[in-house]
């Protein structure tokens, strides 16, 4: 069973920055596309930026475009969400998967972990 744990979440003020963490299990790391997402109460999963499994490719959704940073440490099988210029409407619960880059809206590396809190509140 491989799994993904994500961390870095928090408080932070509208204009603050966080950098989330996500670590997964296993040795096939490289292997995969991988992807954050998120997702607020009563919503679906928003998936926010991806990054191909060459590393080279890299999306994101407009509204996070030069403020997100996705990368990746493949020693260390943890994907990176670096997050400038916080908006309070940023604030959901953050979710990391792997999979096939083009099928990223239906990763398949793990089961969701528990996700990390992000809140953007003055």
């Amino acid at each position: 069973v491989q799994l993904v744990v994500e961390s870095g979440g928090g408080l932070v003020q509208p204009g603050g920055s966080l950098r989330l963490s996500c670590t997964a299990s296993g040795s096939t790391f490289s292997l995969y596309a991988w992807a954050w997402y998120r997702q607020t109460p009563g919503e679906g999963r928003e998936l926010v930026a991806a990054i191909g499994r060459s590393r080279e490719a890299i999306n994101y959704i407009p509204s996070v475009k030069g403020r997100f940073t996705i990368d990746t440490d493949d020693a260390k099988n943890t994907v990176f969400l670096q997050m400038d210029s916080l908006r309070p409407e940023e604030t959901a619960v953050y979710y990391c998967n792997g999979g096939t880059w083009g099928s990223m809206n239906t990763p398949d590396f793990a089961s969701w972990g528990q996700g990390t809190q992000v809140t953007v509140s003055s």
